[in-house]
């Protein structure tokens, strides 16, 4: 396995994961290695923005949105920005051509006080939480066949509404996922 693995990619749940963290899930796969994995899922807004949620001084521009995600069950308590365009002030990392992370305050601040426009969620999403896989964890999953794997579709992610993106990233395959059946092996 590489330094990052399967990293970058996105990980689709399988019809038959029934575990309430990830049934139906789409995650997008940042590190994979022999360490663990780590993700973020991309597909479950959670309904409240990010200025209800927070207390900000300065407060959020009017009219600023920024829609508050739920990335994983892990440290849920802890906030990601997943945003389209790189970070100015170079806190964060590029996951892939066009999606980059960052868990800097100033960077929040700076869309929350900005133009409005950055808020929207094909722009910048607040993630809440992550998907984390301890030392091969992932890697079984995948061998017992609880996700299949596609490359990261920028479009995919930032403007499918999040009801949609389950079943359009797997008829990006030309599959329909009820049609789908567990077998073994890496997808």
């Amino acid at each position: 396995m590489g330094a990052d693995g399967l990293a970058p990619t996105l990980l689709l749940a399988m019809p038959q994961l029934v575990d309430s963290n990830f049934a139906r899930s789409v995650v997008l796969l940042c590190k994979h290695n022999e360490e663990g994995a780590l993700g973020f899922v991309v597909n479950r807004p959670v309904n409240t923005t990010a200025s209800e949620l927070l207390s900000l001084d300065p407060p959020p521009a009017p009219g600023c949105a920024l829609t508050v995600w739920e990335g994983g069950p892990v440290s849920p308590e802890r906030g990601w920005l997943l945003c389209r365009n790189a970070p100015q002030d170079g806190d964060g990392f590029e996951v892939c051509d066009g999606i980059y992370m960052s868990s800097s305050q100033a960077l929040l601040k700076r869309i929350l006080a900005g133009d409005p426009r950055e808020c929207e969620a094909d722009r910048s999403r607040l993630i809440l939480g992550y998907a984390g896989w301890g030392p091969g964890q992932l890697d079984a999953e995948l061998t017992a066949s609880s996700w299949l794997n596609i490359p990261v579709d920028v479009d995919l992610v930032f403007e499918t509404p999040a009801t949609d993106l389950w079943k359009s990233a797997f008829r990006i395959l030309g599959v329909d996922p009820v049609s789908l059946t567990p077998a073994p092996g890496i997808h």
